[in-house]
């Protein structure tokens, strides 16, 4: 008689990896003849927009662009001006041995230096290095077993709940609005906006998304540094294709604005703006099984050896925003406040304690008119984290967010400065397990047959031992010994005197 095995494959993300890569910032911007001329460089931000995301022969090749804005002084009317340039990218880095065949992949990354100068009143040059950095999550298949038969095969079932990665889709949308200013805008000096899934559905093996970009215009309407602020909802409305994906699947959706462009309309006063956003589309499953998680024979000599399974469950659909506090002594105490601007970095999980906090870095940079009458940015860090803390430690979760300003408020008592910001963070937190599951099982030689005189042991169970334990030392039935002793559950819960029965 042969043993029957029967299997089957779990899957869940399960390596994870980092990899960075320095990418030069190099660029020789040219104030064109419609702007005012240089007097004093104030501030330069790059941002990254990540476009693409490809992982192909062991490698991962990222391709974007790095967002390059310099504001500055203008010359003529020392007003605050900005001018920016994109630099597109191509970044090839290796990863890990391991099979790609599914992955979700989160780019992010920050400014290393930057050297920004003023070669003359029409030119900008930029001498600087970004430290671009990408976490892999590779899908898993793990082969285990689901059932035994024959040759007297007693096994020990396991529930196991996990979620299988169906999709992770990255992909940049636009969608236009008609908008109206209070005055016709001079220069529009920034642009921030909140993007806003509404809904999201599984239809035909497409994903339909619905959502809109609160955008928030920072412009000023004749010269200087007073700003006017103006906010626009843009909404779009996306499908995406997910052949073979099921309509019972579960999915998260969210969206972060990436640029916008704003042109006047053909009508007196009117505008178009056209916002560009990066949609990030998760897809999964839930799905369960059961497990062998150990097996004997009453027959036959029983070989087995065990492996460890990973699983992932959902643990928390992220939407939720944090405050973050800090401040400092100005560099000019007669200094007033113009603007600030809060860049949050992507979050990491963290010990602390005897839990899990999800926590990163933002930095503010305030611009300052100065008691000379000239522009200053005053830089800051600060630390942002969402709590209350998770139990267990950092190596049981999987965190995929993207962070977002939602409001900053900053203010100067005295010649000090205080800050308070709201970053949100909108994701998918899964909660990472592992457990023992058997991976081969073998039958050997016949057991010996039992001494006939012995129809009936009694043995001694203490507290906490399990009635399959018991059985297998014995090479008895489970649900026999269950039977004799007129027991329910396997567990023993309190010292107790067991009837084994004859093992054949």
């Amino acid at each position: 008689m042969e043993l029957k095995v029967f299997r089957d494959s779990l899957s869940a993300m399960g390596s994870l990896c980092e990899t960075k890569a320095e990418l030069p910032v190099e660029a020789e911007i040219l104030i064109p003849d419609y702007l005012p001329q240089v007097f004093k460089i104030i501030k330069c931000f790059v941002y990254l927009v990540p476009l693409q995301k490809q992982i192909t022969a062991g490698r991962l090749t990222v391709d974007g662009y790095l967002r390059c804005v310099v504001y500055y002084q203008a010359e003529e009317d020392q007003s605050l001006c900005q001018t920016e340039q994109k630099l597109p990218f191509t970044r090839a880095m290796d990863l890990p041995e391991g099979d790609y065949s599914g992955y979700s992949v989160q780019v992010g990354g920050q400014l290393e230096y930057l050297n920004c100068r003023a070669v003359n009143q029409r030119r900008v040059d930029l001498r600087g290095a970004y430290a671009l950095s990408a976490r892999v999550a590779c899908r898993t298949d793990q082969e285990v077993i689901t059932a035994l038969a024959d040759c007297g095969i007693e096994q020990r079932m396991e529930s196991v709940e996990g979620v299988k990665c169906l999709a992770s889709l990255d992909k940049m949308i636009t969608a236009e609005e008609q908008l109206q200013f209070a005055q016709p805008p001079q220069a529009i000096l920034d642009v921030a906006g909140i993007g806003q899934v509404e809904d999201v559905k599984l239809i035909s093996g497409k994903a339909v998304v619905k959502g809109a970009i609160q955008v928030n215009l920072l412009y000023r309407t004749g010269p200087g540094y007073q700003m006017e602020q103006t906010q626009q909802r843009v909404a779009f409305n996306q499908i995406l294709d997910l052949e073979g994906v099921p309509e019972d699947s579960e999915c998260f959706a969210s969206a972060a604005l990436t640029g916008c462009t704003v042109m006047a309309a053909a009508q007196e006063g009117g505008h178009t703006i056209t916002a560009t956003a990066a949609l990030h589309l998760r897809v999964w499953r839930k799905n369960e099984c059961y497990l062998v998680s150990d097996a004997f024979s009453t027959q036959f000599e029983t070989q087995v050896s065990s492996q460890r399974i990973l699983t992932e469950q959902l643990f928390q659909t992220l939407g939720q925003e944090c405050e973050a506090q800090t401040g400092g002594a100005l560099p000019d105490e007669e200094a007033q406040i113009i603007h600030c601007f809060v860049l949050p970095g992507l979050p990491e999980l963290t010990a602390v304690g005897q839990g899990v906090q999800l926590s990163g870095r933002a930095s503010a940079h305030v611009f300052c008119m100065n008691s000379l009458g000239e522009i200053d940015c005053y830089d800051k860090s600060f630390e942002y984290t969402l709590s209350p803390p998770w139990p267990g430690s950092p190596e049981e979760y999987r965190c995929e967010c993207w962070p977002t300003v939602t409001d900053i408020d900053v203010r100067k008592n005295g010649a000090e400065m205080t800050l308070s910001a709201r970053i949100r963070l909108d994701g998918l937190v899964f909660k990472r397990s592992w457990q023992t599951a058997l991976a081969q099982v073998e039958c050997g030689e016949a057991l010996e047959q039992p001494e006939p005189d012995i129809a009936l042991r009694i043995y001694y169970a203490a507290p906490g031992e399990d009635v399959f334990e018991i059985a297998k030392r014995y090479h008895v039935s489970p649900s026999a010994m269950l039977k004799s002793n007129q027991l329910e559950d396997t567990r023993i819960t309190q010292a107790a005197r067991l009837l084994v029965p004859a093992s054949m």
